[in-house]
């Protein structure tokens, strides 16, 4: 998958909630919300379907978001390794509630962040 199908995700489900999307490099997506929050979205390009979704919110409330697919050996009992879930903050790690294959990946994730910002 390329991040030009993922902002096409993006442009086709998640505009009332994104309200600009930029690239600020060759491998990451930046998706700014609407509560000034914003999701990067990288894809590797090195290593085929390693990717990272970071939702950050330290501005606002002190938390991140952020599910990747990188192998930590940190979070290896975890049932979901290599997927991962830092859910809240950088050290608070969980098991993925998140499908493992992009693009599903992605729309799981960002279903998490529409539903978040419902809360608040």
């Amino acid at each position: 998958m390329e991040l030009s199908e993922i902002q096409f995700v993006v442009e086709d489900q998640f505009l009332d909630i994104a309200i600009e999307i930029s690239k600020p490099s060759p491998e990451k997506l930046r998706l700014i919300l609407r509560d000034k929050s914003f999701v990067d979205i990288r894809l590797s390009q090195n290593v085929k379907n390693r990717f990272d979704f970071h939702w950050e919110r330290t501005h606002i409330d002190n938390t991140i978001y952020r599910y990747d697919n990188f192998p930590d050996t940190k979070f290896k009992k975890l049932e979901t390794f290599p997927c991962h879930f830092h859910f809240q903050k950088e050290n608070k790690v969980i098991v993925s509630p998140f499908s493992k294959n992009l693009p599903n990946a992605f729309v799981d994730f960002m279903e998490f962040v529409r539903q978040e910002m419902g809360k608040s």
